[in-house]
């Protein structure tokens, strides 16, 4: 297990702890109060506690180095994980639209919020801390289980937060004589509402990456890495790819060079271009450069002193992103255009 998996698998730990020790506190604060709102704030807490046991089981199995079976690692695991963990929080979201609205109809006394409410603060404090910690850590490991866990806890956060006004407004209310009690199950229907949005957010993304969509934030971090550390034998760059495996990438791209460099020569450049990504990537990064001879046509972006030159140096290429995800190598004043965009 690498530095950064077993930290993704420790940090899941205490995701799971916190997250049963906070389902104990609320399902009290609800016995004491029997208010529905504080009911959908414990359900969403039994949701956490499964997701943040499958999302540990995850990450345990997403750690697994490659093998026979699975040549790119176990990484793809996290996305199956992130898509259980969405399905859980719409159906927690469903479950408590139902609650409320058979409260709506057989209302029920509400009582002890003085108790409640502190209860719910104190874990919505909680909730908003170690959430904010795995989605940063999640972003920066590159694990969308861990990133799904903290945004789950996030959200769970801002229902939280919600509840607490509206019952502060019932609370205050009747401390004033005003049985506002009604707001309990309209609080209820509009959060519910809210976490069944924010789970098909969370399945969303995990079918994006099942589907191996273009991370553009990763693409445009490579290019401005191939930029800086840009060789004057890498002539030219296309049909770059990125796909994530968990905290895994696994980057590939066509390098037009030189056709007289020899295979030691190549293998140097190749060396040049792992470096230059781990720099920006870290160990966790599978670089797969194809190289790819130059055309007479090359000559107009290439530096370089050669004997069988065709045309005079005019500019290096531009990299971006668009013109690297080309699957052809580009010649000069033949810039194709992608999704509507002139790359002049």
């Amino acid at each position: 297990m690498s530095d950064t998996s077993q930290e993704n698998y420790n940090f899941q730990k205490v995701v799971f702890v916190v997250g049963a020790l906070l389902l104990i506190t609320k399902f009290v604060a609800y016995l004491i109060t029997n208010s529905v709102a504080i009911f959908t704030d414990a359900v969403e807490s039994i949701v956490n506690v499964v997701a943040g046991g499958v999302g540990l089981y995850a990450l345990y199995l997403s750690a697994k180095p490659a093998d026979r079976s699975h040549p790119f690692g176990h990484g793809r695991v996290e996305l199956i994980s992130a898509s259980v963990e969405g399905s859980m929080i719409a159906i927690a979201g469903v479950m408590i639209i139902f609650e409320a609205i058979s409260n709506l109809m057989e209302p029920k006394e509400i009582s002890s919020l003085d108790i409640g409410l502190l209860l719910i603060i104190f874990a919505a404090l909680v909730n908003f801390i170690i959430g904010t910690l795995a989605v940063r850590k999640g972003k920066k490991n590159r694990s969308m289980a861990l990133e799904a866990s903290g945004k789950h806890l996030r959200t769970d956060t801002i229902s939280s937060v919600g509840i607490i006004i509206g019952l502060s407004v019932v609370y205050f209310g009747g401390r004033f004589g005003y049985d506002l009690s009604i707001l309990d199950p309209i609080m209820a229907l509009f959060f519910g509402a809210f976490i069944v949005i924010t789970g098909a957010g969370v399945i969303k993304k995990a079918i994006d990456g099942i589907m191996d969509k273009a991370d553009m934030e990763i693409l445009k971090k490579t290019v401005v890495c191939l930029n800086e550390h840009r060789s004057d034998d890498w002539i030219d760059i296309h049909n770059l790819r990125v796909i994530k495996y968990g905290s895994k990438l696994h980057i590939e791209m066509h390098v037009t060079m030189p056709f007289d460099m020899t295979i030691s020569d190549m293998e140097r450049e190749n060396c040049h271009l792992h470096k230059s990504v781990e720099s920006m990537f870290g160990e966790s990064v599978d670089v797969i450069m194809m190289p790819e001879p130059c055309k007479e046509f090359s000559c107009a972006h290439c530096k370089r002193d050669c004997s069988v030159r065709r045309a005079e140096f005019i500019e290096s290429i531009n990299w971006n992103v668009n013109l690297l995800a080309q699957e052809h190598q580009h010649a000069y004043g033949n810039r194709v255009v992608i999704k509507g965009l002139n790359k002049k």
